[in-house]
């Protein structure tokens, strides 16, 4: 949510930026922000002054009953109830347009930063830089599902059976793979400074709406039938949320933590299930990083925070890529974001494998989380950033650790978490 003071001293800045997004359907909301604005401060204008006057005349009230002149003060206590009709009139008016004032705030998009490419969807997003050598081996790399199998590592058809399409059973030296990467991301992380941390898998409404747009909320949120609880979708949700309402010393930023959780995810709309695989699945796990900062440093984090992902699968032998998206890729409450996406030798071209944002104040304004400064409270920076987002991070590892006889080295930073084992063989 952006700083109301943007519409009411710059509607062509937000209008453009709405613009650049392919968004025109929601121009009409900043005119109509700003006419509320102005008709919401106007009765709290007159409300302050009712008010005042209000509180003139029930002193006059007492004076003139001591000087013995009742029927005048009657008179005045017919004018003070009067004013406190009125007065609870431009409160309730004032509320409402309050209300419709954050509604409509609630879907204008954060203003991008100036240097995210202007494109109408995810296939403008722009190539940054690669890191590693993408390769093809001599020989043919088989589906990840059909590896995991004839490795006794994959079973969803017991999942099926379980719990529908889109979820798995993970067995054996896969699913110990699994869990050493993700073991192995807290670590690295750890060691990066950041401080471990396990929140809550549910959250409430008011929180998912803080963090992320209605539409996002739509299509990937999973909500618990008869409360106020909703399953997240990466832990991103309820570590930002761990922070609303507070004020936070300036001195105490920033906080850099480090999250593990399960993710939901309905996976609507366009791309949908992967029927075999485990690209695009229903339940996942996730390693997260997130950083609340003072807003002057909040891009050097974001370079930062990027650069760890990048790091991280480097050392475990995948080949990846950053890409910029392009302001119709970006969601509403980014300023700016990239992906970073792995190498897969089978196919040839690079995947998601995560994604670093920065989201300036917007999620900080909703959520109501400032820093306590010398010049009174302001609002943080929130920035978050996938680490480790698995299953999707096994396949990048077994297809770039593959080995012609269907086996599958083991990167040397896991070794540890498997037990010394440096290969996953056919048994």
């Amino acid at each position: 949510m952006i700083d109301i003071k943007l519409i009411r001293e710059n509607k062509g800045l937000v209008k453009e930026n709405i613009r650049k997004k392919f968004q025109d359907k929601k121009l009409p909301l900043v005119d109509e922000v700003y006419d509320l604005d102005i008709e919401c401060r106007e009765a709290k204008q007159k409300g302050d002054n009712l008010r005042a006057l209000k509180n003139e005349k029930s002193a006059l009230i007492g004076s003139l009953m001591r000087e013995g002149k009742k029927d005048e003060a009657e008179k005045v206590k017919a004018e003070v109830s009067g004013l406190g009709d009125e007065i609870v009139a431009l409160e309730k008016k004032e509320e409402e347009l309050t209300k419709k004032i954050k509604e409509n705030m609630m879907v204008i998009p954060n203003i991008m930063d100036a240097s995210v490419p202007i494109g109408e969807d995810d296939s403008k997003n722009v190539e940054n830089e690669k890191y590693g050598e993408p390769f093809v081996p001599d020989f043919e790399i088989p589906y990840h599902a059909d590896i995991c199998e004839k490795l006794c590592g994959l079973d969803k058809e017991s999942a099926g059976r379980t719990s529908g399409n889109g979820f798995y059973y993970l067995i054996g030296d896969i699913a110990r793979l699994h869990s050493a990467m993700l073991s192995y991301a807290r670590d690295f992380m750890i060691d990066k400074g950041f401080t471990y941390a396990i929140p809550p898998f549910m959250i409430r409404s008011d929180v998912v709406t803080g963090v992320m747009s209605f539409e996002e909320m739509d299509a990937m949120m999973y909500k618990i039938e008869g409360e106020d609880l909703y399953l997240i979708g990466t832990s991103e949700h309820s570590m930002i949320g761990k922070f609303k309402n507070q004020i936070i010393r300036e001195s105490e930023l920033p906080i850099a933590m480090t999250s593990y959780s399960p993710c939901f995810r309905k996976e609507v709309g366009a791309h949908g299930l992967e029927e075999r695989g485990l690209y695009r699945v229903h339940q996942f796990e996730k390693q997260e990083m997130v950083v609340l900062c003072n807003p002057e440093d909040g891009m050097d984090w974001y370079n930062k925070m990027w650069s760890f992902t990048v790091e991280f699968f480097r050392s475990l032998d995948v080949p990846v890529r950053t890409l910029e998206c392009c302001s119709g890729d970006l969601a509403d409450l980014k300023v700016k974001s990239c992906d970073v996406e792995a190498w897969s030798p089978r196919q040839q071209k690079y995947f998601e494998v995560g994604s670093c944002s920065i989201l300036g104040d917007a999620q900080a304004r909703r959520l109501g989380i400032r820093m306590k400064t010398e010049n009174g409270n302001e609002y943080v920076t929130t920035l978050n950033n996938t680490v480790l987002a698995t299953p999707r991070g096994l396949i990048a590892v077994i297809e770039n650790n593959y080995n012609e006889d269907g086996s599958i080295n083991i990167p040397e930073a896991l070794r540890p978490y498997m037990g010394g084992k440096s290969k996953i063989e056919v048994k």
